[in-house]
C-alpha cells in the first residue's frame, strides 16, 4: 500500500485512519481521460499507419499523443496522490519483489499503480515521445530513412509494452479479485478510506478535453493539401532511394 501523502492538486491528505476496505476514489478524472484518450490515439495511429488515404488522421492522432504525453508529465508532478510519479515509480528491487510476490500465497496489493505498472507507464510515455517525435520529423521530411525505421520500431515496441501492460492488468485483476479496467472507468477501487483522493478534478479533465479538441482542430486546419502532402512524401521516398543507390 502506498503511504498517504499530500498533493499540490488535492490539498492535505485525509486524516481518517480507518483501516477497513471500501470503495474509494483512487483515479481522478484527468488520469482516466488521459488513459482512454491515449488508448484511442495509439490504436487509431497504428491502424492508419500504412494508409496514404488516412495519412492526415494518422498525423493528427500523433499530435494528440504528443499533447497527452505533455499533460501526463505535468500531472505526474502536480496531480492527485496516486497520479504522481513519486507515488508509483519504485526502484528495480521493488519491481522484482512485486513480481515474485505474484506467485506467493500473499501477493502484494497496491491501491494505486503497483511497481511493475509504474515502470510500464514510464516506458509507454517514453516510447510515445519517441514515436511522435520521429513521426513528425519523418512527416516533415527532416530526417533520413533511419528516422522512419526508428518511428516504426518505437511503435512496435510500444505495442509490445501495451500487451505486457494488459497482461499485467489481467493477472492483477485475477489475483486480487478486482476489475482494474473498470476502475480506470469509474475511478474507484477497494481500499482504506485514508487512501482516497478528495476530488475527481472534473475541471482539469474538461480543460484537457478542450485542449485535445483544439489540437485536433489545429492539426486539420494547418495540414497541407492532400496533393502537397503526397508530393512531399514521394519526394522524401525518392531521396531515400537516391541515398540507397549511393
Amino acid at each position: 500500500m502506498n503511504t498517504p501523502s499530500a498533493s499540490r492538486a488535492e490539498g492535505p491528505a485525509p486524516s481518517d485512519a480507518d483501516a477497513g476496505s471500501r470503495e474509494i476514489l483512487v483515479w481522478d478524472l484527468p488520469v482516466r481521460v488521459f488513459h482512454w484518450a491515449m488508448v484511442a490515439s495509439f490504436a487509431g495511429a497504428w491502424l492508419t499507419a500504412e494508409s496514404e488515404r488516412w495519412r492526415l488522421l494518422h498525423v493528427s492522432l500523433g499530435y494528440l499523443m504528443a499533447a497527452l504525453v505533455a499533460f501526463r508529465l505535468v500531472w505526474g508532478l502536480v496531480g492527485t496522490r496516486h497520479a504522481r510519479f513519486a507515488s508509483f515509480v519504485r526502484a528495480p528491487s521493488a519491481v522484482l519483489a512485486y513480481v515474485r510476490s505474484l506467485v506467493s500465497p500473499r501477493p502484494e496489493h497496491h491501491v494505486g499503480h503497483n511497481p511493475a505498472g509504474g515502470w510500464a507507464i514510464l516506458a509507454l510515455l517514453g516510447l510515445a515521445a519517441v514515436v511522435v517525435g520521429s513521426g513528425w520529423l519523418t512527416y516533415e521530411s527532416l530526417g533520413g530513412e533511419w528516422l522512419e525505421e526508428l518511428h516504426e520500431g518505437a511503435a512496435t515496441a510500444m505495442l509490445a509494452v501495451v500487451g505486457l501492460h494488459v497482461g499485467g492488468v489481467l493477472v492483477s485483476s485475477w489475483l486480487h479479485h478486482e476489475n482494474l479496467a473498470r476502475a480506470m472507468v469509474t475511478g474507484r477501487k477497494r481500499g482504506p478510506a485514508s487512501d482516497a483522493i478528495r476530488s475527481p478534478w472534473r475541471s482539469v479533465a474538461a480543460l484537457l478535453l478542450v485542449a485535445l479538441v483544439g489540437v485536433a482542430s489545429w492539426s486539420w486546419s494547418t495540414a497541407p493539401a492532400a496533393t502537397d502532402a503526397s508530393g512531399r512524401q514521394a519526394a522524401a521516398r525518392e531521396r531515400h532511394h537516391d541515398n540507397d543507390d549511393d
